[in-house]
């Protein structure tokens, strides 16, 4: 439980003193990544510049800069560009050193003795820590223990707790794990909240494998990681087809055939070498760690112990190998290799168990307790509201009602009652948790609040402030006492002002020189004048002010079924692009249907006007950047409160979240319409992605030149800067018959003035636009 953890550090500091028990410093290191945008950043090259290089380093485990270079664009850039080959020397000189110094989430070391007796000590924020690594401090001896916060345990305690209230004799017990509705659950892929299944790439896992078994939950949270990952379709191939299954000596099937023949754990590496050559438990553990932190040199040795064998010197013999056990050299070279390569990612077995059965726990309590565990899980993430309207529309689909919170009975975390979740009151603006314990207080000792003055007469002396009423009024949870929302916004500042004189005559019989007679009685309850409530619009703008959220109901939530006949991206995945099984990457062609919440606009360096919007749908927000020739264009069109289908191109960088790059809008077609996405952009996504078989139907400039030291290449370069804008730009060298795609910082604004130039420097033949609406130029 992340909330508890520092009772844990507390007692540990108690029970040994605070001068036995430290933290432990951690150091993040230049990724290739990451160096080359701060060495870019220091030689102040154009960030769109960097972020091209940058981008052309994959996202994996373990990547280089070297290990990257040989791909044929980086590459090609690094050979052709002077200030790449710069920028890329500098980064290899940097990368893998540290960057920053921070306190390990998890590790606390524990001494006999003072901890300053064996390492140095420093000051992290206000945590004290050693100065050595966790690495540093194993290899030392010291004890060294991980105290990890898990939010998830967080959701399943508040889940119990919600669930207790409505049925007293609830118990863990009850839970079956073998339950086959929760398995089928998972295998649907309808894992939106489930510990380690949420990722659109562990649902594509589980919809494939088909899960029957925690057995299997702990294979996929093992295998779902670099290096194993390449086993799933192995894994789930010979899980579904036994026949399929094969091993390199029979002596391998006793050790891999609960997982189908496919190493995933480190104890399966362990019982190999024991099994296939007579490692003894400690050896076999000594050379998994020496695989797991990739000690060449060590496994390089152990390689020969592990074929042939080990003698002591005195002749009794450490180990037989794979050869004398009747595996032949070939074989146990290849199993070594397999176990080396595999070793540095794995999991050890108990490890994704445990986190198998949390994981089954929280698919468990979804499939049976729905609303309690919504309710647990969104209050978990109260400071991320774009999770909130993820888990929400979660809800929506579940068809739970997720209503505005109420005085008489929310608390300051979501609250399901009767089959409804009720909006966390902590979640509201200018609302805290001091007032709102005490709204929860009165509630229990006095009962429900009847009317508006009631609320307000109740709550005057506990902490009681005019910014947070006002804030409970246009969230909703004062609606249901007597009066609407703009009678309450109305009458506050009256009933306000009545209180607080009632208040100054019963203390005491206190009264200012001018204030009204002794015998003058407190005033009755407060009349509410008659005012018609605002039209919803109004209601969800301020709803939406106070909570981040549209509570009555969200504007786009009518357009659900039609964004998906209309094959429409949601937010949530344009979000978590990139991601590994993601369903989009940076430059995908997207849909999206949305109402536009705001409007941002800006005047370019060539006086024309561009917008940044903010897109909204069920899922969540998004921005959108709409470029001076579109939004020109379609000025009306880009409005706050428009609802409108935007077909863009999205853009990922690594260190902002993920943006929409129009390309075209339309307003909101019929509700009865079919897919009216243009097939045109999904044939540009296709041909983008495979620039080798490009065909007139790819909207962007052409230019063609003999080579990639052709002369001209600047001049054209030129007059593309000069006309900046959205258009992709391709370069097609004759003598390599190759499409290059140019960055999308090099785009331009195509134009009659521009082709003509274009065409007078290279030859009428050489310059071919294609536009992605009106065919070619």
């Amino acid at each position: 439980c992340y909330e508890r953890r520092s009772e844990v550090i507390d007692y540990v500091i108690e029970k040994y003193g605070s001068d036995h028990v430290a933290q432990i410093v951690t150091f993040g290191t230049m990724a290739a990544r990451a160096a080359v945008r701060d060495v870019g950043r220091v030689l102040g090259m154009p960030y769109n510049d960097v972020d091209t290089v940058a981008k052309l380093i994959p996202r994996e485990l373990g990547i280089t800069i070297d290990k990257a270079l040989k791909s044929s664009d980086l590459r090609a850039l690094y050979e052709n560009d002077e200030n790449v080959r710069r920028l890329i020397d500098l980064s290899r000189k940097v990368e893998g050193m540290p960057r920053h110094a921070s306190t390990h989430a998890a590790g606390v070391v524990i001494t006999r003795d003072t901890v300053e007796s064996y390492v140095p000590l420093a000051r992290n924020d206000e945590s004290i820590v050693t100065q050595f690594t966790m690495t540093t401090l194993e290899e030392l001896g010291l004890l060294k223990i991980d105290f990890l916060g898990l939010r998830t345990l967080t959701v399943i305690d508040y889940a119990k707790r919600s669930i207790k209230k409505r049925i007293p004799d609830f118990s863990e017990d009850m839970i079956d794990y073998e339950d086959e509705e929760v398995f089928k659950m998972l295998s649907s892929g309808k894992t939106e909240g489930v510990f380690q299944f949420e990722s659109a790439g562990m649902r594509s896992v589980l919809m494939g494998l088909k899960p029957q078994s925690i057995e299997d939950l702990i294979a996929v949270i093992s295998l779902y990681r670099p290096g194993p990952m390449d086993s799933i379709p192995t894994y789930i191939a010979n899980r579904h087809d036994p026949s399929k299954i094969r091993y390199k000596t029979p002596m391998l099937e006793g050790i891999l055939k609960v997982t189908y023949g496919c190493m995933i754990y480190q104890e399966q590496v362990m019982e190999i070498f024991r099994t296939l050559a007579g490692y003894s438990y400690g050896r076999a553990d000594i050379v998994r760690r020496a695989m797991s932190k990739k000690k060449h040199d060590v496994m390089e040795r152990e390689r020969h112990n592990f074929i042939y064998g080990l003698v002591n010197e005195d002749g009794t013999v450490e180990c037989e190998g794979a050869v004398k056990r009747g595996v032949d050299e070939k074989t146990a070279n290849d199993i070594f290799n397999d176990m080396s390569s595999f070793a540095s990612y794995a999991f050890n077995k108990s490890h994704a168990a445990a986190y198998a059965f949390v994981a089954y726990t929280t698919a468990w309590l979804k499939c049976h307790y729905p609303c309690e565990f919504m309710a647990a899980l969104i209050s978990s993430v109260l400071d991320d509201t774009p999770k909130v309207a993820e888990y929400i529309a979660e809800c929506s689909r579940l068809g739970i009602e997720v209503v505005p919170p109420h005085v008489n009975v929310s608390s300051e975390r979501f609250t399901p009652k009767d089959g409804k979740i009720y909006f966390g009151l902590l979640a509201v603006r200018n609302v805290g948790a001091g007032f709102i314990r005490e709204i929860e207080r009165e509630r229990e000792t006095g009962g429900e609040f009847k009317s508006f003055y009631s609320f307000c007469k109740r709550m005057q002396d506990k902490e009681f402030n005019k910014r947070a009423v006002e804030s409970l009024i246009k969230c909703g949870a004062l609606d249901g006492l007597g009066a609407n929302r703009r009678q309450m916004l109305y009458a506050f500042p009256e009933i306000s002002a009545q209180l607080e004189n009632d208040r100054r005559r019963n203390i005491d019989g206190q009264l200012g020189f001018f204030d009204a007679a002794p015998s003058e009685a407190p005033q009755g309850e407060y009349k509410m004048p008659t005012l018609e409530e605002m039209d919803k619009r109004e209601l969800l703008r301020l709803e939406k002010e106070m909570t981040g959220l549209y509570l009555m109901g969200h504007p786009m939530a009518e357009y659900e079924q039609l964004a998906e006949r209309l094959g429409c991206a949601n937010t949530a995945d344009l979000r978590n692009a990139d991601e590994v099984g993601g369903i989009y990457k940076d430059e995908s062609r997207v849909d999206l249907l949305c109402i536009i919440t705001n409007v941002r606009k800006k005047i370019t360096k060539n006086n024309t006007t561009m917008a940044f919007i903010t897109a909204e749908d069920v899922f969540g927000s998004i921005e959108v950047i709409v470029f001076p020739k579109i939004y020109e264009r379609q000025t009306q069109l880009f409005t706050e409160g428009n609802i409108i289908l935007i077909l863009g191109r999205l853009s990922v960088r690594e260190d902002e979240e993920a943006k929409l790059v129009c390309e075209s809008a339309e307003p909101c077609p019929p509700a009865d319409a079919k897919r009216k996405v243009s097939e045109q952009v999904r044939q540009a996504s296709s041909a983008a992605a495979q620039p080798q078989k490009k065909t007139a139907r790819t909207p962007g400039l052409f230019l063609r030149f003999a080579s990639e030291n052709c002369p001209e290449i600047e001049r054209a370069q030129r007059v593309l800067d000069f006309f900046d804008g959205n258009n992709t730009v391709y370069f097609y060298y004759c003598d390599t018959k190759k499409y290059i795609r140019q960055p999308y910082s090099h785009s331009a604004d195509v134009n009659a003035p521009m082709l003509k130039e274009l065409r007078r420097i290279l030859g009428e033949e050489n310059v071919i636009y294609i536009d992605d609406r009106q065919g070619g130029q």
